[in-house]
Formats: structure tokens, sequence, C-alpha cells
């Protein structure tokens, strides 16, 4: 099929009827009907590889682009779109005169629908796959092929997502065979978003590879779901998500409950990353982002009631978040009160039967724990640009902490000193964590300074009976230095006895001297946990 004559009075947004399509996909759903439709309308099939085959063994009439070019496939594959008859069919302006003398001197017929989904390189890369797999899961003729198809979208209809054979097929049902402008431009803008993003897949592959962080950076990312709303009712909001498939709220199984909000998931994320830091059975009671009681057990209802009397005032309303198996026991205690949502690893069947009739309570199996440990990449848009850092992955062990007190903490103090820390790293800053026995017994966040975060503290304890016995220990947990001894003195004030915190003020020798009055253990961790 040569180029027809040009015709300088057909407009760029005129219907342009499909009489040849060239297919190669990666991603072969409903690709039979796709092309057994075409073809019901007469369209010529041009193929590759494995998508030719899948098409002639489903007994499809298709033309192999080697056949086509007169030029075999070589290199494994490498080579065999990169061709002027392949581009030079895709990139032709039809009413130019020029570019139609072109075609039929050199043979080359026009394209009309480009049917192209490329290599799976982010399953390649999320399998584990080792460093030479990933390389030549990199496509290269076919996001040659997309941009060809969505420059030239005046003539030539490119479809990336099986999602848009329909509406294609619908179109073409409408005109006689033939697509319209405004949805050969609609999926031209899908199709450079979808190069786009595996291009910013595979470069943040490549940054991963190296220390240091890009010269450019881009994020690549796939619409989940459309939200409701965002923060608030006035704010637009959607979901997407990315390569990186570490297990929680974007990867979970929705068991039960209505949509997921904005503030649903942000609130989700934050209460299962927290859980995470633990290897004994937790929870998590989060709202707001910030924890209202955290708490270790020997069962998840024993830790679940712990973490709930922290602070059952605030848990209304709140996400819970589990580090084992949710039980049948635990969902009993949990449906007391009205809560948002649920994550857990893994569900028992019968916790599941606990909760079905709370409709309204989102359920998710979030199949696995995140690793804390693993160093991923944060972004924070500012004006003009963007921030970026890595995640706090920094875990404080034993073997790290200073003690810089004339007393030193006993065994049962360094436990929840360690405890008490690690949920200090999940309150926004100004954070202050008081703990005992495995359990928060009042946390202070947000605060402009520490010592109103250290008597914010203090007051839930009090408020709710947690300040433990005379004569039985209390640490607290700053997730920074105490710049001045005020902040830690209103915590001796409230019963603790012990204080771990960052260390490195100018003012550490004044607060060592009045920990040393006070007679309280104090050790230095020598890594901060802002959380902004």
């Amino acid at each position: 099929m040569i180029a027809t004559p040009a015709r300088k009075d057909a407009p760029m947004t005129a219907p342009v009827k499909i009489k040849r399509a060239l297919m190669s996909v990666s991603d072969k759903t409903s690709l039979v009907e796709f092309a057994t439709a075409l073809s019901a309308h007469g369209v010529e099939i041009l193929s590759t590889g494995g998508t030719s085959k899948v098409l002639k063994d489903a007994g499809l009439k298709v033309k192999d682009v080697s056949e086509h070019t007169g030029f075999p496939e070589m290199m494994d594959g490498r080579v065999k779109t990169l061709h002027p008859k392949v581009h030079g069919g895709i990139l032709s302006v039809r009413n130019n005169a020029d570019h139609q003398r072109a075609q039929v001197d050199h043979d080359i017929g026009d394209i009309d629908l480009v049917v192209v989904n490329l290599y799976p390189f982010a399953q390649t890369v999320a399998k584990g796959a080792d460093y030479d797999t990933c390389i030549e899961n990199i496509d290269i003729g076919g996001p040659a092929m997309v941009r060809s198809a969505a420059k030239n979208h005046a003539f030539v209809a490119i479809v990336t997502d099986p999602a848009d054979y329909t509406t294609v097929l619908e179109e073409m049902n409408k005109n006689e065979g033939a697509t319209n402008f405004d949805l050969r431009k609609k999926l031209a803008a899908r199709a450079y978003a979808h190069t786009a993003a595996y291009d910013a897949t595979i470069s943040g592959w490549f940054a991963g590879q190296d220390a240091e962080f890009p010269r450019q950076i881009a994020f690549a990312g796939t619409l989940k779901q459309n939200l409701r709303y965002g923060e608030n009712p006035h704010q637009g909001a959607a979901l997407y998500s990315t390569l990186e498939r570490r297990p929680g709220v974007i990867t979970a199984e929705v068991l039960q409950g209505k949509e997921l909000s904005y503030n649903n998931i942000n609130d989700t994320d934050a209460a299962y990353e927290l859980v995470a830091e633990f290897d004994q059975p937790a929870v998590a009671i989060i709202k707001h982002a910030n924890p209202c009681g955290v708490a270790i057990g020997h069962t998840m209802l024993e830790a679940y009631e712990k973490a709930f009397a922290c602070d059952p005032v605030s848990a209304f309303g709140g996400i819970i978040a589990l580090n084992r198996t949710l039980t049948a026991a635990a969902a009993k205690k949990i449906i007391d009160i009205f809560c948002e949502v649920i994550i857990a690893p893994d569900i028992e069947p019968e916790a599941l039967a606990v909760l079905a009739p709370k409709k309204n309570i989102r359920v998710l199996k979030a199949h696995g724990l995140p690793d804390i440990s693993v160093p991923l990449v944060n972004y924070k848009p500012v004006a003009g640009g963007m921030l970026v850092q890595n995640n706090d992955s920094g875990v404080v062990t034993r073997d790290m902490l200073k003690v810089v007190t004339k007393r030193a903490p006993t065994d049962k103090e360094l436990d929840d000193m360690l405890f008490a820390f690690k949920v200090a790293k999940h309150v926004k800053s100004n954070a202050i964590v008081y703990a005992a026995n495995k359990v928060t017994t009042g946390i202070g966040a947000g605060q402009m300074n520490r010592l109103d975060s250290s008597r914010i503290a203090a007051m839930r304890m009090n408020e709710f009976k947690l300040k433990p016995p005379a004569g039985e220990h209390l640490v607290v947990a700053s997730d920074a230095f105490f710049p001045f001894p005020d902040g830690m003195l209103a915590a001796a004030d409230a019963g603790a006895t012990a204080v771990i915190q960052p260390g490195g003020s100018i003012k550490d020798e004044d607060v060592i001297k009045a920990a040393d009055e006070r007679g309280l253990a104090m050790v230095f961790t020598g890594m901060r946990h802002f959380r902004h």
C-alpha cells in the first residue's frame, strides 16, 4: 500500500481511516480480540516477534515487519523496527507533497495505527533480576515508534494501553473505520506520558546504582486511582503507584470497606512504617500521621489493648496497624470503637468475619512488612523545584549508645529507651515520647519548642493515668537534642528516670549536669530523627 497522493486541502484535524496497523506489544491483554476487530475493518496488520506469533496462532493474517521492510530482525531483536519503511510510514505528513513524493520514491506505505507497549523493565527490576537482564529489558524500538506516532498524531493513532482498545474500536465503528483528531490527540498525550514514565523508571534505577543524586531527576508513576479529594474537599487528588513494590498501603489487598481517602492513605502509610520497626508483636494507632499509642505485647490483643489505653480519646477514628496477623480476638476488641482503617500483613478468616458487619472499616491485607532499613527516595515539592532526600532508614542499636551521666541506665530502661526512640522517629518534630514496659505512656508531637512537647506528653500521661507507680522506671525519648535543660527537667518532673536523645547541643554539658542533679540516667544516640 503506497501513500496516497497529497491533498493540500485536507486539514490536519480530519478523520483518518485506518488501513494499516503496526502491532508490537509486551502486554498482550486483549490483543487477539483487538486485532480480530481491526481485521474485520479490513486493516492490514504488521507485527513483530512474539506478538506476530500470538496473532498467527489465533488464525489472523499478519505480515511480519521484516517482510515489510525487507530487512531481517537481528542482534537478538535489538534491531527490528528501526527502519525508514517503519518510521517513514508513521512520520509522513499526509498533506505534504514532499513527504508524499519521498514515500513513492522509496516505496514507503502509510501506517495509520501503532499499537505498542514496552518491554517490562519495571517488572524485571521488581523481580530482582541481575544487572544484565535489566539492561536487556530496556526497550529501544518501542519508544521510538511510540514517539513517532504521537508526534504525527494529526494522521496516526497511537495506542500504548490495552484499556484504550475499546475506545479506538468504538470510534472506528462510528466513523467507517476512521479515527478523529480529538481522540488521536488524547492518545498522543497518553503515549508521551507512557514513554516519560518508562524513561523515568529506567533513570531512577540507574540512579539507584550510584550513591550520588543524579544531575536530573524524574518521577515515574502510574495512576492507580482518582481520589474523592485531597486533604480537604476543595483539593483534587489522585494516587499513583511506582516501581518500588514495598509492602504497604499502595500494594495492600483491600478486603473490606469503602474507598480510601487521601488522608487515610497518608495515615495508613505512617502507621505501617512505624510497626515495621519492631521484631516483637506491635500495634500502632495513628491520628493525623502522628501515633497516639504504640505498644508491644505477647499477642495482638494484648498489644492493641495497651496501645489503645495510651490515648483512648485520640484513638477514635484512627488508623490501626499491626505487624503480625490480625486475630479474631483482637478484631473483637477493635470493633468496640470506630476506626477508619486496619492494616496487617495477614488477617485470619475468623477476624474478617468479626469485622464484616462494620462495613465502613477499611481492612487491608499487606502481604508482608516493609523493610524499613532499605534506603528509598522521598520527594517534597517546593516553589520552583523539588526537595529530594533518602528516607530515614537509620536504626539505633545498644552498641551505639553513649552513657553521659553518672548513673547508667538499667537493662529495662535501655530496652524502653530503644523502643521509645523508634517511636519518636515516627512522631512529627519536636517529638517527645514517654514509655514504660514497651508501651508509650505519653506523646508530644509537632510543637514549636521541645519544652511544650514534653509538657503535653506528660499531660496526656497523667490524664489517662499511665504514669508508672513510684519506684518503677519511666523513660523519655527526644527526637533531637535538648537545646536547654528545661525540656528534660519537665520530663524529670513528670517522673522520668532515664533519657535518650541524640546529643550535640552546645548546651550538652548543662543538660548532663541537670540530669545528674536529678539522678537521671541519660544516653546519647548520635543520630537525630527530625520528621517534618
